[in-house]
């Protein structure tokens, strides 16, 4: 069954459509993406699911009894209250039930014992055990984990928080919810690339339906099955993956007649995202056969406003020739008052290269950064510019779209331009006619981000150091960096949380983690994999050191019934991934039909490598379930015993 269908669903704002005709159908396990220009509706139909705003035509039906869950970007209301106090809200009904059974429970020490108050009592255990049972507090702190609190953070209050911990807070009450269906306007912001990857996991699991909002185009492809796109007022909903529809969106495009180079570019830049996608993409299974959708897309042709179509497009200036080695460190450590975040860290730039910087929050990117651009001394050991290096700076927070006046007037201040040359400079960034007059004070933080790149640009630099370059920029901007960047000519040191551009402009993957400073030869994404195949490989080490487990009736403690239904729970869990894990099996072996898929040796051996590793999971999911099914079943028979 459905957990919710959409039929014809619109609304107007100010007496105009807002969007119309939207219709779609989801059940457990779907996870749909929105995708559409700021302003196309995307936050508001994420409000009208969550019953938070209402549609003016068509209609939504949900599942019987069916949970919905929220986040956005709205803080917490009660910022008195704990952080765990504020997740556990999420599961009110759990409180509400655990409330009920206490009153039950006075009820019948008082010696109330009518088939009533009893009745009462084993409705209210059922639910109980049908939302995790006692234990669902922990469920909720594994959440709260997994985005990135420590547990010394569990009592702190709200109101104690920076906005970006209230932001990931939201997110985890979200998410420990329960939900059946699951609304997250933005989720990954604020998210460092572990957690984000501990996210993508948690949602593709989730035993739920999914709606979600997001920039982030290698989360967009991990976890999306499916896209709404919201566009000119009307909507589209494609089944597949994030970037097929990507590619039927360009082709459409070229169909149409319409910005015919732009739109091949667009196809052939899906193709190089599938290629950098790869390691991680044996889960986005569609990546090589859902293309044949383009085909379709005359009989789909709609008129389009030309006003959505308007794109960021720019380059960098080719700037002057530096010395070959353009920026060294040598012994450097950096400090923040009572903490060192790097000793002896080394790095060496030549004048072409371009590096990525990564590590978790909080390991010291960005204070490295602001060294390397002179803004701050090492603490030890020296920071040098080669001969001719001229540094460009953009850090996190935009000051250079800070201060009075026009974006006009910062960006003739910052960059000398005058006349019509600082105007063509804006309306390349978006800023044409009267939004090159909107007050600094004023304008938004995409807006600054972009008034920023701007100024970078017509900076002259041939070193640029760009501290979360992406931030507030939609997906089509972010694209829009990424060609820039990519056909740059000088250095760049780029930190980001954005791993498609992560992996598409770095060549090169310095890693900031546990007070150390270490360079490793590849791209992120090969550097990425090699750290997981180690990761793996040693708890598979751990694991094959470990005693045999007993399986036998030993209780974690609760009743004798918790245990049973705890175990039955496991088994059910594992008979779902099971049928997953064959379902994903069968689609390779379908695509690996096709005798293009073994045309030549490297293809032959990556696709005995795709099977292979399908059928071990298959066959590890199958061990795992015989186990956990004797300990079921041992257990059954202790509590009857």
């Amino acid at each position: 069954m459905a957990v919710v269908t959409a039929t014809s669903i619109g609304i107007h704002l100010g007496g105009d459509p807002l969007f119309s005709e939207v219709s779609f159908k989801l059940m457990r396990g779907d996870r749909m993406t929105l995708s559409g220009r700021n302003g196309a509706g995307k936050s508001t139909l994420l409000r009208i699911l969550a019953g938070e705003a209402e549609n003016d035509s068509g209609s939504l039906s949900f599942q019987k009894g069916a949970r919905i869950a929220l986040h956005d970007q709205r803080p917490p209301r009660d910022q008195g209250l704990s952080l765990e106090e504020y997740v556990y809200s999420g599961r009110s009904d759990v409180i509400a039930t655990e409330r009920e059974l206490e009153r039950l429970e006075a009820a019948m020490s008082a010696g109330e014992h009518d088939d009533e108050t009893m009745r009462a009592y084993a409705a209210a255990q059922q639910q109980l055990e049908l939302a995790g049972g006692y234990r669902w507090r922990d469920e909720v702190l594994t959440v709260l984990r997994g985005i990135g609190f420590g547990e010394e953070e569990f009592p702190r209050p709200l109101s104690s928080f920076s906005g970006g911990e209230l932001t990931r807070a939201s997110l985890a009450r979200a998410l420990g919810a329960r939900a059946d269906l699951l609304l997250l306007d933005e989720p990954t912001n604020h998210l460092d690339i572990p957690t984000l990857e501990w996210l993508e996991e948690y949602l593709k699991d989730l035993d739920a339906s999914v709606v979600l909002v997001a920039h982030d185009r290698w989360f967009l492809e991990s976890v999306g099955t499916s896209v709404l796109e919201l566009e000119a007022g009307k909507a589209r909903f494609f089944a597949g993956p994030w970037h097929a529809w990507r590619k039927e969106q360009a082709a459409r495009q070229v169909a149409l007649g319409k910005q015919i180079e732009r739109q091949q570019a667009e196809i052939a830049r899906m193709e190089r995202f599938v290629e950098r996608f790869r390691y991680k993409a044996t889960k986005a299974r569609q990546a090589q056969s859902r293309v044949k959708q383009i085909e379709k897309v005359k009989k789909n042709a709609a008129s389009i406003d030309p006003q959505d179509r308007r794109v960021l497009a720019f380059d960098f200036a080719k700037p002057e020739r530096a010395s070959q080695v353009v920026l060294k460190m040598v012994n450097g450590r950096i400090e923040v008052p009572g903490r060192v975040l790097l000793e002896e860290a080394n790095m060496l730039l030549e004048r072409d290269e371009h590096v990525v910087l990564v590590g978790p929050n909080g390991a010291g990117k960005t204070t490295l950064m602001a060294t390397l651009a002179g803004d701050r001394k090492p603490a030890a050991g020296h920071v040098r510019l080669g001969h001719n290096a001229k540094v460009g700076y953009l850090s996190q927070h935009a000051e250079t779209a800070t201060g009075d006046g026009t974006v006009l007037d910062a960006a003739a201040r910052e960059t000398g331009l005058t006349g019509q040359k600082v105007r063509d400079l804006l309306g390349a960034f978006l800023f044409s006619g009267e939004d090159a007059n909107k007050q600094l004070s004023d304008i938004s933080g995409g807006e600054q981000r972009r008034l920023s790149l701007a100024i970078l640009v017509a900076s002259g630099a041939n070193l640029l150091l760009l501290d979360e370059p992406t931030n507030h920029l939609d997906i089509e901007s972010r694209e829009a960096l990424e060609d820039a960047l990519l056909g740059f000519p000088g250095a760049v040191v780029l930190i980001s949380h954005d791993r498609a551009l992560l992996e598409a402009v770095g060549s090169r993957t310095l890693v900031c983690e546990n007070g150390e400073l270490t360079n490793h030869m590849t791209g992120w994404a090969e550097y990425q994999k090699r750290r997981d195949e180690a990761a793996e490989a040693e708890q598979e080490k751990a694991a094959a050191s470990r005693p045999a487990g007993k399986s036998g009736n030993a209780r974690r403690g609760g009743s004798p019934g918790k245990e049973v239904a705890r175990t039955r729970r496991r088994v059910e869990n594992l008979e779902k991934k099971i049928e997953q894990a064959e379902a994903r099996l069968a689609e390779i072996e379908d695509e690996l039909s096709d005798p293009a898929a073994w045309s030549t040796p490297e293809k032959s051996e990556k696709a005995t490598r795709r099977h292979d590793r399908a059928k071990e999971k298959v066959a590890s999911l199958y061990a795992e379930w015989e186990e956990a099914d004797q300990v079921a079943r041992e257990t059954a028979e202790a509590a009857t015993a």
